[in-house]
């Protein structure tokens, strides 16, 4: 068992290796779009790459959540077949939020041979996630 310090400490060395092993400039949060981002994350247990829409007002979230629904077929057959559409997802802190997302089971940030596994696999999903984005952001915004 870690503590919170060493957790935390941990996660830092994760992220910095990803930082240095695939240099590029992420969108992340550049969407051009209020409360729309696209997110890596790496716990215990899993790993992910979302784009999470976590507006306050639920009819602008449910909005923009219902123009990624109308482009589904294309994100699974093109980019992402395994991506999971979840028009309810709770956070740890009880926030409800859209998220579209695949995830990696099974691998643990504080187990370091997961690391290179994860690494590839976040480039390679974001990268997919990404390209999606921006194929479709003109439309997504409307």
């Amino acid at each position: 068992m870690y503590s919170r310090a060493e957790s935390k400490k941990i996660r830092q060395e994760f992220w910095t290796s990803f930082g240095k092993n695939y240099v590029r400039k992420w969108l992340l949060y550049n969407t051009r779009i209020k409360d729309l981002s696209l997110k890596f994350t790496f716990t215990r247990d899993t790993a992910e790459v979302s784009i999470d829409l976590d507006a306050n007002d639920e009819i602008m979230r449910l909005y923009y959540f219902e123009k990624f629904e109308s482009l589904k077929v294309i994100l699974k057959d093109e980019f992402l077949p395994e991506a999971v559409f979840d028009k309810s997802y709770q956070l740890d802190d009880g926030k409800i939020i859209s998220r579209i997302y695949v995830t990696l089971p099974g691998v643990d940030i504080h187990n370091k041979k997961d690391w290179s596994k994860v690494q590839l696999w976040l480039d390679k999903n974001m990268d997919a996630m990404e390209r999606f984005f921006l194929e479709y952001r003109d439309f997504i915004e409307q």
